[in-house]
């Protein structure tokens, strides 16, 4: 039997709820917490006749070990793990996609991150590696405030393929890189994108690198000289956004 998550956090088991309820098999609440949000997933789960403990809170920090549950904990069955075929599928759909490359992003409070401020940029999906990337961990999940469970969180076995795969379908491979030419602001970053961040301090690994049609920068004026990866790929995303609303 495969090993089962532990879902927390009131914005990730709302959406889990509501949109993929069978996978919940158990859910722990805090006895004695009375609040409206908490009432609206106990309600959800009671609609779907899921099993639910009232439980001391040194019960719930057990389960989800140093981090913050919110008051609420779900056991569940693993989430379906999306491949090239699904990337295939969303590329054939539609017709300017914003596609997010994470490349060795492992931290999984930055991966939440930045399927938070994809998802709401309006990207298509979310593509990292198999090897040397996070995954969809419990943390992950939480810090994306429900955003694991709407935007598709692809993982692909050769990202380089996976890379020339999109630019054969018309998708324009920008990477971000300290040593590139180009700021952020002076691309053109209307049609369809797919935008490439790399890990913090190592970047874009060199394969993935030759397989961008572009490399930009954010612009840096103090002194630091980077930004984290979370910070910057919302920057970035939302410039994409603006530009195209001012293409329309």
């Amino acid at each position: 039997m495969a090993k089962l998550d532990n879902i927390y956090g009131i914005h990730s088991l709302t959406s889990v709820l509501n949109t993929e309820p069978e996978r919940v098999l158990e859910l722990f609440i805090l006895k004695g917490r009375t609040d409206e949000r908490l009432a609206t997933i106990i309600n959800l789960a009671r609609k779907y006749r899921i099993s639910i403990q009232f439980c001391p809170r040194k019960t719930l920090d057990d389960m989800v070990s140093d981090e913050q549950h919110q008051g609420v904990v779900a056991r569940a069955k693993p989430a379906k793990v999306l491949t090239e075929a699904d990337l295939d599928a969303i590329l054939n759909e539609q017709a300017s996609p914003l596609i997010l490359v994470l490349d060795g992003v492992t931290d999984p409070h930055n991966i939440g991150a930045c399927l938070r401020t994809a998802d709401g940029a309006g990207a298509a999906a979310v593509v990292v590696p198999k090897d040397k990337s996070g995954g969809l961990t419990p943390t992950a999940r939480k810090v994306a405030s429900g955003a694991a469970e709407s935007l598709p969180f692809i993982q692909v076995t050769n990202l380089s393929r996976t890379l020339k795969a999109m630019q054969d379908k018309g998708v324009w491979v920008v990477g971000t890189a300290g040593e590139a030419k180009q700021n952020l602001y002076q691309a053109d970053l209307k049609g369809p994108i797919a935008l490439v961040m790399g890990a913090e301090g190592k970047g874009m690994r060199r394969l993935t690198r030759e397989h961008c049609d572009s490399l930009i920068k954010l612009p840096m004026a103090g002194s630091v000289t980077s930004l984290n990866v979370s910070v910057a790929t919302g920057v970035c995303l939302y410039e994409i956004v603006r530009q195209r609303m001012c293409a329309v």
